[in-house]
């Protein structure tokens, strides 16, 4: 029974050397497959839409300051000359546009550059047909060498 063993590695000098280390339990190099992930060219879009949301949204912090600027305004506005309502509305707005300008920067500038600080994505993926009497020791490579993830699975043939 054959089995396949599939593992995501940084591009870096431990995969080449768990390769090695796999040819060496007797592994054909044919057996062996190595697919590079392409990176992300776009950037990630800010507005959900109806089919895709990334579970953020703009408007969190603008409703609260909405609602705590409208109560201050609306107080005050009781000595103005509009009166309460006008001047509650008022500081609604600003409010409310003050906490959207806010998360914005959040997301365009704080969040955008902490992405692309992060970086640690898993750039290649090695598929490995083995014996199935190999697998355990083919995944203890794979592990020791710093394998970001390992899968095992049996194949049919």
């Amino acid at each position: 029974m054959y089995m396949q063993l599939f593992a995501t590695f940084d591009s870096n000098d431990y995969l080449e050397i768990a390769i090695a280390a796999i040819e060496k339990k007797g592994i054909k190099s044919e057996n062996i497959f190595a697919v590079p992930l392409d990176k992300r060219t776009e950037d990630v879009r800010l507005y959900d839409t109806l089919h895709q949301s990334d579970g953020t949204t703009l408007i969190d912090i603008g409703v609260a300051l909405a609602t705590a600027f409208s109560v201050i305004g609306a107080s005050i506005g009781f000595k103005l000359t509009w009166g309460p309502i006008y001047w509650g509305l008022i500081s609604a707005a600003l409010g409310f546009i003050l906490g959207f300008a806010i998360r914005l920067y959040v997301e365009l500038v704080y969040k955008k550059k902490k992405r692309a600080r992060k970086g640690k994505f898993a750039e290649i993926i090695l598929i490995i047909d083995c014996e199935e009497s190999l697998a355990a020791h083919v995944e203890s490579i794979l592990w020791e060498h710093f394998a970001q993830g390992v899968a095992k699975v049996k194949a049919n043939s």
